[in-house]
């Protein structure tokens, strides 16, 4: 229950940079004809702003962003940048000019063999003459804090600095706009901050209007105006504390609101209460509004007390099926190693996380585990049976049976896609593993209904499919070997948050298969919720291996090894001053809406020692 008395329209106090006015665009589908991308969508940016762009997969952002930077057209209506029509031909350079877009996978827009060549193609292609362009990538480089590095290989980079890299690229074209189409999906969670801290000023600095796509609602709540799009058209938009008080409307989008946002909620439907929606402006003004709330926990003798929160017990099973011994690996021996020492083991049946920031490790240390890369130091042993052979991935004549062993879907499973149809695809490792043809169309069956997909895709190209379907089709291409241990590396960048959720429900669905899953993930939150235990990976040393809760209730291990909680952590610590007995180790909205009652419950009934301040009317009966 929601108080909408705030207005949602922005105010228009100049011409837009971008106004975009029914604009409706359609590909062509081999099998289906004209596929309607945008159906009549009309927003608009003013200079100096930031505005989000959300949506399913699918659901036409990028090829609304497209559109602004003319890398398509509108078959109808009309988009104008900065007062040109995109349909102007006088006009097409100049808006390329004007537009700067970084995209989710900066691999795809690096072509320098060094960081300043690669800084300096975009103004070069522009004209611009060598003297100047001397100085935009020096300043650009500068900008964003990678100056040091300018005569490096953009391959030695990490994922975070490639990112910085592409937005130094933009910035040396000068643009007035910037689209970032999902440009932080793949970074951790310091590395987006500090990608979107460049972001944040660059709007403060320059004036610079910043169109952001993303499925990340905490990032949406940084920009000052959201449109959400739903099968090419405008389902929703407003302000951001306007656009998440509509949780249902959201959900029902396949979208989410931030944790915080989802916690007031939690709260609040507990306790039959209603918030304002500028409770919901932010993480500050939501825990106002929630101290508020839990303030009348005594009005009501009819509210629900919930039992006390146990501490997170999730049953480990203690049979090592895969085993890592002071393994090292160097890409360069002149350099430092990318793993050094590392050594862990992995029980069967469970779900072990791999965390880290970008270029800790991660990436190489799972290419090892079936033998993509061999150890140059120490060894990888695997355990199928309990009674069975030990394998180790130093054995040339053990590595055919470990990749049947251990499944691995790389980060962009969908690049592992090459077949003619789906079926042949997903069939394609039973049939390289020489399995009977009865034998091979059951596990393509069995594993194309473990991704959530139905049989009448077999026959279509995987190739015409959607971001999300391709994902499941390759997702189901590693399940239909069945392999005992199956590896994700970062299985749900880059989509939506429902798509999210499916990914990693697939996988607790494959754990009670009793299969093994190894996940890496710079996702805090999902690390949290599906993992049984963690390995921290920084500087390519292993510095932790602890279970979500032993890890997350250790603030000053979090600080060296600099890592963010999760987000109900952070929000139920913020609170533990004021409730005391609060256990901040939670990792759902809708158990910690209960701890956050139970606790208040015992301070107003005098079984605690401190009692909330009463504040501000940030909710109401």
């Amino acid at each position: 229950m929601i108080d909408e008395s705030v207005s949602q329209q922005p105010e228009v106090s100049e011409l837009p940079v971008i106004l975009a006015d029914n604009v409706r665009f359609s590909y062509m589908h081999p099998e289906t004809g004209a596929v309607e991308a945008l159906s009549g969508v009309s927003l608009m940016m003013q200079r100096g702003k930031h505005v989000a762009l959300l949506g399913r997969n699918g659901s036409g952002k990028s090829t609304m962003a497209k559109m602004i930077n003319v890398l398509e057209l509108p078959q109808s209506g009309q988009v104008l940048v900065l007062g040109m029509n995109t349909l102007s031909e006088h006009d097409f350079w100049e808006i390329r000019r004007s537009c700067g877009m970084v995209f989710q996978n900066p691999d795809n827009q690096i072509v320098g063999t060094t960081v300043e060549e690669d800084v300096a193609f975009g103004p070069e292609n522009l004209g611009v003459p060598t003297a100047e362009i001397r100085k935009r990538v020096d300043e650009s480089l500068s900008y964003v804090g990678m100056m040091s590095l300018a005569k490096r290989q953009p391959s030695q980079l990490s994922g975070g600095q490639k990112q910085k890299l592409a937005i130094a690229g933009v910035l040396a074209m000068a643009p007035q706009i910037l689209l970032l189409d999902e440009s932080t999906s793949m970074l951790d969670p310091l590395s987006r901050d500090d990608f979107l801290a460049v972001v944040d000023r660059l709007i403060k600095d320059r004036q610079m209007s910043v169109l952001h796509i993303t499925h990340d609602m905490s990032e949406a709540c940084m920009a000052d105006y959201i449109y959400v799009l739903d099968k090419g058209k405008v389902a929703m938009e407003g302000i951001p504390s306007r656009v998440f008080s509509q949780v249902k409307e959201l959900r029902g989008l396949g979208l989410d609101v931030p944790v915080f946002a989802e916690l007031a909620f939690e709260v609040a439907s507990r306790l039959g209460l209603v918030i304002k929606q500028e409770t919901l402006e932010s993480r500050a003004t939501a825990l106002a509004g929630i101290r508020n709330m839990l303030d009348k926990v005594h009005l009501d003798v009819g509210i629900h007390i919930p039992a006390a929160a146990v501490p997170d017990e999730r049953l480990t099973p203690q049979r090592t099926i895969l085993e890592v011994s002071h393994l090292h690996h160097s890409y360069d021996k002149k350099g430092e190693p990318s793993l050094s020492d590392i050594s862990f083991s992995v029980k069967e049946g469970e779900i072990f996380a791999v965390i880290g920031h970008s270029g800790s490790g991660k990436t190489t240390l799972i290419t090892h585990l079936n033998g993509l890369l061999r150890p140059q130091e120490g060894e990888i042993r695997v355990f199928p049976h309990a009674d069975g052979d030990v394998l180790n991935t130093k054995k040339n004549s053990d590595v055919h049976q470990i990749r049947r062993v251990v499944g691995l879907l790389f980060q962009y499973p969908e690049y592992q896609l090459f077949e003619e149809t789906v079926e042949k695809d997903i069939a394609f490792g039973p049939l390289k593993m020489g399995l009977p043809a009865d034998e091979i169309k059951r596990r393509v069956r069995e594993s194309l209904a473990l991704v959530g997909l139905d049989e009448s895709i077999l026959q279509r190209s995987p190739f015409e499919l959607s971001g999300g379907q391709k994902r499941r089709v390759a997702f189901a291409g590693v399940l239909s070997m069945d392999p005992d241990i199956l590896v994700l590396d970062e299985p749900a960048a880059g989509l939506d948050p429902t798509g999210r959720r499916e990914i990693l429900g697939y996988a607790e669905k494959i754990k009670k298969l009793g299969k093994t899953i190894i996940l890496v993930s710079h996702n805090m939150d999902e690390a949290a919720r599906y993992a049984d235990r963690i390995l921290v990976l920084k500087n390519g040393t292993a510095r932790a291996l602890l279970t979500p809760a032993e890890l997350f209730s250790n603030p000053e291990m979090l600080r060296d090894l600099e890592l963010c909680a999760p987000e109900t952590v952070i929000c139920l610590n913020d609170l533990k001053a004021d409730y005391p007995e609060i256990n901040p180790c939670i990792f759902s909205p809708g158990d910690a809406a209960d701890e956050l009652i139970r606790a208040a419950h015992g301070i107003h009934t005098g079984n605690a020692q401190k009692v909330p301040e009463r504040l501000p009317g940030d909710a109401h009966d």
